[in-house]
């Protein structure tokens, strides 16, 4: 089994990008944070964009918020040979100044007013990963930072936002929105002619589900984004070939438990399958056993002894921590099997959580061995 070497990927100068993904809870974010601070002390101007609204990371990186622009941060104290820049991402936000820079001012304003935009802006199935591509596409265009981590949106189903902008696209631009957006575009006989057609009865249901208010509303707002549509499309693919390029890589973050291993089998089969490049799985928060003392050998030491409560108590808490390390390494190592070619780091838990740069050094440091 072989481990990622940590700093050759954050100090190789063509390394431009670093993909965090995994499904939700497996400290993905906390990763990520910590594999930037580490990239800007080792020399790289690095900006890492989490998905995560938590306030917590704010506050480890000694930032008050998060914004939906990139902040620099500067902690007394804090002296990096190269830059750490932060932000989080505001799916509405971004979606909004896509809009004010793609549509020109007075299309803008149409758009951003109206109802249905207002809600496929934040509701939409894959606006949040289609607005992950979309910053990550800003990012990279300006050329500031030469290091770019991203914490991608926790999903059961896995690289959701590589899918997202031909689904969003595809939703958008599908017969379904173009049906119902005919009647407006055609003068008011649009409805009329696939009523005709033989969708009365879709028409009706339609109409009755989501009134015809919305059936307005949609029909508007698909007039005011067909201008900016192609651009939308053509920024998604020179992202996506972005994503898939030799100056990326993909870092699979998961906790040594049956179901984020399982995501994360999902996650390196589909990266393989799209010829994304896969540095390896990060193993979070396991539990390894620092002392030589078998389970079995602390339960017989902790039998016999007598009035001496805590040092019985410690004896079983380490059997329980045996074993504990035991289980994971069997996931691990079934993990291992079915996927040899897949480099693995372990990253032992924290005590607790991480609250300020040198919690998140502290990771770094476990995430370099």
């Amino acid at each position: 089994m072989t481990t990622i070497d940590i700093d050759a990927l954050l100090d190789d100068p063509e390394s431009r990008v670093i993909v965090c993904c995994g499904s939700g809870g497996v400290g993905k974010t906390t990763t990520a944070a910590a594999l930037a601070l580490r990239a800007a002390e080792r020399g790289r101007q690095t900006v890492v964009l989490t998905i995560d609204p938590a306030r917590r990371l704010a506050q480890a990186l000694g930032l008050r918020e998060l914004g939906n622009h990139p902040r620099q941060v500067q902690v007394e104290g804090f002296e990096p040979k190269g830059e750490l820049w932060a932000m989080m991402l505001d799916m509405r936000r971004t979606f909004d100044d896509m809009v004010r820079v793609h549509a020109g001012p007075e299309r803008a304003e149409q758009l951003l007013q109206n109802p249905f935009y207002q809600t496929i802006s934040t509701s939409f199935s894959g606006t949040q990963e289609y607005m992950a591509m979309e910053k990550l596409g800003q990012l990279a265009a300006t050329g500031e930072w030469d290091l770019i981590i991203v914490d991608t949106p926790p999903s059961r189903s896995a690289l959701d936002f590589l899918d997202a902008p031909t689904r969003l696209s595809s939703a958008l631009d599908g017969r379904m929105i173009r049906l119902l957006t005919a009647p407006a575009k055609a003068g008011g006989w649009g409805l009329r002619k696939v009523v005709n057609a033989g969708f009365s009865m879709f028409a009706k249901a339609v109409s009755t589900i989501i009134g015809g208010q919305l059936l307005t509303d949609a029909s508007a707002f698909m007039q005011a984004f067909d201008s900016m549509f192609g651009g939308f499309r053509e920024r998604a693919r020179k992202t996506a070939e972005l994503l898939r390029s030799s100056g990326t890589s993909f870092l699979v973050v998961a906790a040594p438990e049956p179901d984020a291993l399982r995501e994360a089998s999902y996650f390196v089969e589909r990266l393989s399958a799209e010829s994304m490049p896969l540095a390896g799985l990060i193993a979070n928060r396991t539990h390894p056993v620092l002392a030589s003392l078998s389970g079995a050998e602390a339960l017989a030491a902790a039998e016999t002894l007598q009035n001496a409560p805590l040092a019985e108590a410690v004896l079983r808490l380490h059997a329980d921590r045996v074993e504990l390390a035991a289980r994971e390494e069997r996931l691990l190592a079934r993990f291992t099997r079915a996927h040899p070619e897949v480099a693995l780091t372990k990253v032992p838990a924290l005590a607790g959580d991480v609250h300020d740069l040198e919690g998140l050094r502290s990771i770094g440091v476990k995430l370099a061995g």
